[in-house]
């Protein structure tokens, strides 16, 4: 019963930050990789199927808001499936050790990014 409370409090925390649009999944991956033991290809089919309904339920509201601009959306939505379809082929195929290291460089990268980013404005 505890993993499962655990499990559902990560989930719920995750969601709270993708209805923000912040990007919980990659911290659904880290929950799931580094805590819950949960091996690096499951845990990015599991994070695709989180992403699912999650951005379904908030999506309303951001365009009740006004918060999305279709010109801009359509060319992203394009080549986001054209390199989420790479990606996956790609990440499916590679060694999950190597996978794990790709997944942990790049948030070194985002880290350090946003760390010494200066302010805007």
């Amino acid at each position: 019963m505890g993993a499962w409370l655990i499990a559902a409090l990560a989930g719920a925390a995750t969601g709270v930050l993708s209805g923000f649009g912040v990007g919980g999944g990659t911290l659904l991956l880290i929950y799931m990789t580094a805590f819950a033991g949960v091996d690096q290809h499951m845990a990015q089919g599991i994070n695709l199927l989180y992403f699912l309904p999650t951005a379904a339920t908030a999506l309303p509201s951001h365009i009740k808001n006004g918060y999305i601009d279709k010109r801009t959306a359509l060319p992203a939505i394009l080549a986001g499936l054209a390199g989420t379809a790479a990606a996956a082929w790609a990440a499916t195929a590679l060694d999950v050790g190597l996978l794990r290291r790709f997944f942990g460089g790049y948030l070194l990268y985002i880290g350090l990014r946003e760390l010494f980013r200066k302010k805007q404005g």
